[in-house]
């Protein structure tokens, strides 16, 4: 921030400013104005011509200001910060300098573009519907789009006065796909009849009909064809008693075809993923809360396709190894914009910070609303925007507590978009993380929650409630780099160090992301099978010898080494062992390999030698009797001696004893014959 000029403007002299809490936090050159999108707008000018950044307190007036910044070629140089609604129009105005200044600082800290992926739509459409709202539909849209009208069991449905488009009758049993590439699978398919009077009469119907499309308008007022279908990009959606709604998704459509770029939302790293090994099932939690269906198994890992996900962020929320990554903005990048919120208000003066998360769609009117006709946010509540409240994970709450927050909000819909259920899930581990360290409010009151509602009173009304947690006895200051699962770790780490009360080890609910295992060891034969199968390599093993160790902050509970296990000696501990989480890695278990008797090779374990000698001596007939002793000792050579010594006592795999033939028809229907026995 040193060689940045900052801008933070009194609009109009409608909200006061503290410019030494301002100047102490921003670090930068600090200009103060009352009109700067006015007649001070040339002061605006001079500061982008001396090349610095420069930050503007204003959202409202931003594209003019990306306007000057244009011509002076200068976009890439403006960040903007909203103060006016979030701090200076509220009834703790005069106390919310250290605010001001945190949003005018965070704001400067750079936030990478997300990749896009292309999305192709030649504009052909399929309106779905079941009476003449479908056809007037159909011909509203025929100039701008190719138009297919399915009716499904239509009653008494006028004919058009011309064929401008084919009206056939159906109703889509199945359907998939998005914007440009809907596949549908049509039950009682049948063409309408040119020879209709007085209603479409229609021909034989056929089951099993496909069509494809790039976009499916659904005006039947029935169920819809996908789940989450609010937010499937190309399926639109109205009720046809609804003109007004009718007329919005006609308008949509219309615009519907060329070529569109669409966020890709996650960055997926197959590499971390710990949905299977060798066909045995571990980690399901991202399959379990995708609510539009854009994930789906794909072998020992999963595949998320980027044109289905909506964005609601809720895999990468739940995801405990890092391998669903939310990318609008990264999980570092969105903790380093934190970072510099809680460090510049600190340095500002403010204390006891509560963040508020909310997003651009829902919570942001709320809080322009709760601003312009209320009592507007308190002074010590920060708002984050950010897109999509369900994207937030517990390395998050985890790093803001580190760096002395009192508590996180979280402004969700009181009818959400998304199933907040993941959410509810990650608050309330975060929460009991929280106040198992020492961190929580008076009473037991959590310090994590969520705020459901779309009133803005509601909201005032609910963060006015809100008893503040005890804030970190000396706040971190750790910037956090890497992916998500090294972000989490260092997080964890310092909001251990910097806890009021630091226990070593907090006990979770079963199913929880993190924990450690327990191993019988003295039942363990260090197969090595549990290695094998850890996607994480929290287990390990060693070239050198028999040798098995764990590192409990990899470990992630999905539970495949315990499946896996053929002696089924390691249990699931769900919790969170800061002491072990610091700790190197551990020896479970190590031994000497076991030497081969004929030639001493090292080979094998002892322990798994020992077990397979102790399961067949004297239990199978090729290791018992006279002989067996032989070759019980030859189980103790290494392959090159085993081989010797069974070609040189010439062993016989078939010599057992003979095995009675298995009675059949023939054999019970001859004795009766013998027997003189009528058959």
């Amino acid at each position: 921030m040193s060689d940045r000029i900052v801008f933070a403007c009194t609009c109009e002299k409608t909200m006061p400013l503290d410019a030494d809490a301002i100047g102490r936090g921003c670090a930068g050159r600090l200009t103060l104005a009352d009109q700067l999108c006015g007649r001070e707008l040339d002061r605006f000018r001079a500061a982008l011509g001396t090349g610095v950044p420069v930050t503007v307190s204003c959202t409202l007036q931003a594209p003019l200001f990306d306007e000057v910044a244009a011509e002076l070629g200068a976009e890439d140089r403006v960040s903007y910060a909203k103060i006016r609604e979030t701090a200076g129009w509220s009834s703790q105005a005069r106390t919310a300098g250290p605010k001001m200044a945190a949003l005018l600082a965070a704001c400067a800290e750079p936030l990478p573009d997300a990749a896009t992926v292309a999305i192709e739509s030649a504009g052909v459409a399929l309106i779905y519907g079941r009476d003449a709202t479908a056809i007037e539909a159909g011909r509203r849209l025929a100039e701008h789009l190719d138009v297919t009208v399915l009716l499904t069991r239509p009653e008494a449905v006028e004919p058009p006065q011309r064929n401008d488009f084919p009206v056939v009758k159906g109703t889509i049993a199945g359907a998939t796909g998005r914007l440009g590439a809907f596949d549908l699978r049509i039950d009682d398919y049948a063409l309408a009849s040119p020879s209709s009077r007085a209603q479409l009469e229609f021909g034989p119907g056929r089951n099993g009909a496909t069509s494809t499309c790039d976009i499916v308008l659904d005006l039947t007022g029935g169920s819809a064809l996908f789940p989450a279908h609010d937010v499937r990009l190309g399926y639109l959606r109205a009720d046809p008693r609804d003109p007004a709604a009718v007329e919005r998704v006609i308008a949509q459509a219309s615009h519907l075809v060329g070529t569109f770029d669409k966020t890709r939302f996650v960055d997926f790293h197959a590499d971390l993923c710990a949905h299977s090994r060798s066909r045995i099932t571990g980690c399901t939690r991202c399959l379990d809360v995708c609510p539009t269906g854009a994930i789906t198994p794909a072998g020992d890992t999963v595949a998320i396709d980027p044109y289905i996900c909506a964005g609601c962020g809720n895999c990468a929320s739940v995801c405990p190894t890092g391998a669903a990554a939310y990318a609008l903005p990264p999980a570092d990048a969105l903790m380093r914009r934190l970072r510099t919120l809680m460090l510049s208000y600190r340095a500002a003066g403010g204390e006891a910070a509560t963040i508020l998360f909310h997003d651009g769609e829902h919570g942001e009117p709320l809080i322009d609303a709760l601003a312009r006709h209320g009592e507007g946010l308190p002074a010590a509540v920060l708002p984050v925007r950010v897109n999509e409240v369900t994207q937030l994970g517990p390395e998050t709450f985890a790093a803001l507590f580190a760096y002395g927050a009192v508590g996180v909000r979280i402004l969700a819909r009181a009818r959400p978009k998304h199933d907040l259920e993941s959410l509810r899930r990650v608050v309330g581990l975060g929460d009991t993380l929280a106040r198992g360290l020492g961190y929580g409010g008076p009473a037991g009151s959590p310090v994590v929650a969520i705020i459901e509602t779309d009133d803005p009173d509601a909201l005032s009304a609910a963060l006015a409630e809100f008893a503040p947690g005890t804030p970190a006895t000396e706040p971190a200051r750790f910037m956090p780099v890497g992916g998500k699962r090294e972000v989490l770790r260092f997080a964890f780490n310092e909001m251990h160090a910097a806890a009021p009360s630091p226990t070593p080890r907090i006990a979770l609910a079963a199913g929880a992301p993190f924990g450690g295992l327990n191993f019988r060891t003295e039942d363990c034969t260090l197969c090595l099978a549990c290695v094998g199968a850890c996607p994480t390599h929290a287990l390990t093993d060693s070239a050198e010898r028999p040798f098995l160790g764990f590192e409990e902050s990899l470990c992630v509970q999905c539970g495949l080494c315990a499946n896996t296990c053929p002696e089924n000696v390691i249990d699931l501990i769900p919790g969170v062992d800061f002491e072990a989480w610091k700790a190197p890695r551990r020896v479970v278990k190590e031994e000497e390999p076991f030497a081969c008797t004929a030639c001493a090779k090292p080979f094998g374990t002892r322990s798994s030698i020992e077990r397979v000698v102790e399961k067949l001596r004297d239990r199978h007939w090729m290791f018992s009797g006279p002989s067996g002793e032989a070759r019980v000792q030859a189980l103790m050579m290494c392959e090159n001696c085993r081989v010797e010594v069974a070609v040189n006592q010439g062993f016989d795999p078939h010599a057992g004893a003979a095995r009675d033939k298995p009675r059949t028809t023939e054999d019970y229907l001859r004795e009766r014959a013998e027997r003189g026995e009528a058959i």
